[in-house]
């Protein structure tokens, strides 16, 4: 079957190790865009049957400058850069992709929680400084470097949306002796087995997200909600960065309470210069560039569903198919 295929954005997902040759058997010819701007995705798409946009915004307009399109793949798990709605009424078909990059974050998320119980990079330092040279002692402990040596057994988690990721991070954690606690789902009745967030909160040792941003969790984490945690505790977020209150967050870490956080997505990407998270100032902070997801293997992963997304469309299937 001959078929046109664009992808608006390939940057976003492969900055050149990755091999497309899955996407070249499912399509007779691609036209690929590093970079997409919001003014030029009309055009680009308008002779396309298939479309792969990861970030790039597909509404209504877009879709009718397109007569010709009739699958629209997301490059990634998130929706909302699509309208679903207007793809409906055009019988545009709609397909993400889920549980690619759970490896990946699972490791960052352990990552993150390991670098707060160890101060690996304090000690690092400490040695590269000569601290360890002019030491009396044959080891220097913690507070010699200005780091509080913890241990993950016994500490408790707490998980806020307990999906395949919250799941998965859960597993990793209890490998380690961490007791995990699960938080109710935001705007759902309480569920048993699990605990409403205002009470967990303040019971955690460590606090990870990985909520969708809804109406529901739009600054599930506010100023009131931050106060509750411990100041001992470490707030990770790996969701979407619209669930914090990142002024707020600022605000807390520079009061002491939180006594650490860890972010890796921000509610404006790439950020201004002057995010609230960017500051100078902030103490305890951790910031990667939304990057958590990102491994070889997990790009590779996404690629390959959207190929196998394509081919499942062509044969009537509904694999992935949101929309």
């Amino acid at each position: 079957m001959s078929s046109r295929g664009v992808i608006l954005d390939l940057g976003s997902i492969d900055p050149g190790d990755l091999d497309l040759s899955a996407l070249d058997r499912v399509c007779n010819h691609w036209t690929r865009f590093d970079t997409t701007a919001a003014e030029q995705t009309a055009a680009r798409i308008a002779a396309a049957d298939v479309v792969v946009s990861n970030k790039v915004v597909i509404g209504a307009a877009e879709m009718d400058a397109a007569p010709g399109l009739r699958l629209i793949c997301i490059a990634a798990t998130g929706s909302n850069n699509v309208d679903l709605e207007a793809a409906r009424a055009r019988n545009i078909a709609v397909t993400n992709v889920t549980g690619y990059a759970t490896p990946a974050v699972v490791q960052h998320v352990l990552a993150i929680m390991l670098h707060w119980a160890t101060g690996l990079w304090q000690q690092h330092q400490a040695v590269r400084s000569g601290d360890w040279c002019r030491s009396p002692h044959f080891c220097l402990l913690g507070p010699a470097y200005g780091a509080r040596v913890r241990e993950l057994a016994g500490r408790r988690l707490g998980i806020v949306g307990f999906g395949e990721l919250g799941q998965a991070v859960a597993r990793a954690a209890e490998a380690f002796g961490m007791q995990v606690r699960v938080a109710d789902r935001p705007g759902a009745p309480h569920q048993a087995g699990r605990v409403p967030l205002q009470a967990l909160l303040p019971q955690v040792d460590v606090l990870s997200l990985h909520c969708p941003l809804t109406a529901d969790t739009w600054h599930l984490i506010g100023a009131r909600e931050l106060a509750l945690l411990s100041p001992e505790s470490l707030l990770i977020n790996t969701a979407r960065g619209g669930i914090v209150d990142e002024q707020a967050l600022a605000d807390a870490l520079r009061a002491g309470r939180p006594g650490a956080a860890a972010v890796d997505t921000l509610s404006v990407e790439p950020p201004p210069p002057d995010h609230p998270l960017l500051a100078a100032d902030i103490p305890n902070l951790l910031v990667t560039p939304h990057a958590a997801w990102s491994s070889q293997e997990a790009r590779q992963r996404l690629v390959d569903e959207i190929a196998a997304n394509i081919t499942a469309f062509r044969h009537g299937e509904g694999r992935n198919r949101i929309g």
